[in-house]
C-alpha cells in the first residue's frame, strides 16, 4: 500500500457518514488515511454536498490533513482505492417504504431486511455491486471491500461466491449493539468477557464467558426484555420467551423478534401502518432534521441525534475492522463471511455471521460445533432462502423469486404471497431490468398498485 490510506464510501451521502468519519478520526494515529472519497447518484447529490462539506469540516476541527472528495464518479473515485465500504440504498428510503407498506397491506411484515422487503432489498441491489466489483477489479484490484449494504449477509455472500471478490467482509451493528449491552448488564469491562456468535446475518445466536472460561448465558437471558439490552432503535421491542431461550441456552439477535414473535411484531407495525407511519416514513422524517443539522456550518463533530437513525457503533464495526485488516490486528470480531466448516450443518462456501480474528488474511472464522436440531433446521431454511434471493436477482426468474418467498417464515405462502411479490415487482421496476420481461407481464394483465402512498412515490 501507498503512504497513507485513500478510502472510497459508495452511498456516501448516507446519514450515516458521520459517525463513519468519527470512527476514522478515533482512529486516526493507527489509520494514517490521507483522502476519503464520498460517491452517491444523482438523486443523492443534495445530500452527498451537505454530508461531504460537514466530513471536511470535523476533520479541519483536528490536526489531521485529510481530504474530502465528493463525486457522482464512482471509477474516479476507485483509482487505487485501499478500502472500498459500501453503505447505499438502491431507490433510497422511498424503496423502503414501498418494502413496508406493500406487505403489510396484505397483511404481512414489512421490514427492510427480513420477510418480502429484505428480498427485494436484495433483488435490487445486486445488480448495482455487480457493476461496483466490475469497476473495482478494473480500478483497485489489491482493494479490500467492507460491506455494510444491507441485506449485509447476501449481498457479502453474492460478492464472495459469485462474483469472486474474495477480499470482501460484511457488517452489522447488531452484535455490537448486543455485547455493548451486555457489559453495562454486567458492570464488565471489553476485555473482561469473551463472546462467540454463530448463524447468519440478522439471524444469529451467541454466549457469553468470562475470562475464566464461565458460562454467563443463563445469567444474561434474564436480562434480555429489559429496555436497551441488545435492541437497536430501529426495532420494536417484543418481549422473548425467556424458558425457550434457557434451554437453547443461546442469546437471540434483536431480529430475531420477527420469529419469535411474530404476531406481536406483525401487530405492533400494521397499528404503525394504520396511522400512516411505518418505520421507513419515521426514517424520513429523522433524515430531514438530521440534513438540517449537517446544514449548520458551525457543526462539525457526528450530532447526538444521529443515535435515532439505529446506526450505533457503526463506526466501531466498519473502522475497526478496516483497522485489524490493515494493522494485522488478529483480533475478535463478528462479521459475514465464507463458512469454512465454522457452521458444519452449511456449505463450507457460505457466507455466515460469526465469531472471527481479523487481521491482514482478511475474517479467519471460528468453529461453532454440532448445533442442536433447532437452530440447524432454522440455519439450513434461512440459507435455502438466502440462495434462492441471490439466484433470482441474477437471473431475474420470476419462479425463484417465488420459492423464496415461500420459503420466507415472515411471508404467508400461496396467492398472498404471490400478490405481494407481484406489486413489488411493479413497485420497484426502475431498479429491477433483470425482471423486466416478468413485469411487462404482469402489467399487460392489468395488475396494478392500490395503496395511494406507494402509487405517489413512483
Amino acid at each position: 500500500m501507498k503512504e497513507g490510506i485513500k478510502i472510497v464510501t459508495i452511498g456516501g451521502g448516507s446519514s450515516y457518514t458521520p459517525e463513519l468519519m468519527e470512527g476514522f478520526i478515533k482512529r486516526y494515529e493507527e489509520l494514517p488515511i490521507r483522502e476519503i472519497w464520498l460517491v452517491d447518484i444523482e438523486e443523492g447529490s443534495k445530500k452527498l454536498k451537505i454530508v461531504g462539506e460537514l466530513a471536511q469540516r470535523m476533520w479541519n476541527a483536528t490536526s489531521y490533513k485529510v481530504k474530502v472528495y465528493t463525486t457522482l464518479n464512482r471509477r474516479e473515485a476507485l483509482k487505487d482505492a485501499d478500502f472500498v465500504t459500501t453503505q447505499f440504498r438502491v431507490g433510497l428510503l422511498d424503496a423502503r417504504v414501498k418494502d413496508e407498506r406493500i406487505p403489510l397491506r396484505h397483511g404481512m411484515l414489512g421490514q427492510e431486511t427480513n420477510g418480502a422487503g429484505g428480498i427485494f432489498k436484495a433483488f435490487r441491489t445486486i445488480p448495482v455491486m455487480k457493476e461496483i466489483v466490475a469497476d473495482m477489479r478494473e480500478l483497485c484490484p489489491d482493494a479490500w471491500l467492507i460491506n455494510f449494504t444491507n441485506p449485509s449477509g447476501i449481498i457479502t455472500e453474492t460478492v464472495i461466491k459469485h462474483f469472486g471478490w474474495k477480499k470482501c467482509i460484511g457488517l452489522c451493528n447488531i452484535p455490537i449493539i448486543s455485547m455493548m449491552s451486555e457489559l453495562e448488564v454486567l458492570h464488565k469491562k471489553a476485555e473482561e468477557l469473551d463472546f462467540q456468535f454463530f448463524g447468519l446475518n440478522h439471524f444469529h445466536w451467541h454466549k457469553t464467558f468470562d475470562k475464566r472460561g464461565n458460562d454467563l448465558t443463563h445469567e444474561l437471558i434474564e436480562h434480555i426484555n429489559e429496555k436497551g439490552v441488545g435492541t437497536p432503535a430501529n426495532i420494536y421491542r417484543a418481549d422473548f420467551p425467556i424458558e425457550l431461550h434457557h434451554t437453547m441456552n443461546l442469546l437471540p439477535c434483536a431480529y430475531h423478534s420477527y420469529y419469535y414473535m411474530q404476531k406481536e411484531m406483525l401487530e405492533h407495525c400494521l397499528q404503525e401502518f394504520r396511522e400512516g407511519g411505518t418505520r421507513a416514513e419515521q426514517m424520513k422524517e429523522v433524515e430531514e432534521s438530521l440534513f438540517a443539522l449537517y446544514k449548520n456550518t458551525d457543526l462539525s463533530k457526528k450530532p447526538e441525534e444521529l443515535s435515532k437513525r439505529g446506526g450505533a457503533y457503526y463506526s466501531d464495526a466498519a473502522c475497526e475492522c478496516i483497522s485489524a485488516i490493515y494493522n494485522d490486528k488478529k483480533i475478535h470480531m463478528v462479521v459475514s463471511t465464507e463458512n469454512k466448516g465454522a457452521i458444519p450443518c452449511l456449505a463450507t462456501d457460505s457466507v455466515v455471521e460469526v465469531s472471527s480474528i481479523i487481521s491482514a488474511r482478511g475474517a479467519q472464522p471460528l468453529a461453532w460445533g454440532k448445533l442442536r436440531s433447532g437452530q440447524k433446521g432454522w440455519l439450513q431454511i434461512m440459507k435455502a432462502m438466502e440462495e434462492c434471493t441471490i439466484e433470482a436477482a441474477l437471473t431475474g426468474n420470476y419462479g425463484l423469486a417465488l420459492e423464496a418467498f415461500t420459503m420466507n417464515p415472515l411471508i404467508e405462502s400461496g396467492w398472498g404471497a404471490r400478490e405481494v411479490l407481484d406489486e413489488l415487482l411493479i413497485a420497484h421496476e426502475k431498479y429491477l431490468p433483470q425482471f423486466k420481461e416478468k413485469i411487462q407481464e404482469l402489467k399487460k394483465k392489468g395488475k396494478k398498485l392500490t395503496d395511494s402512498v406507494v402509487i405517489n412515490l413512483m
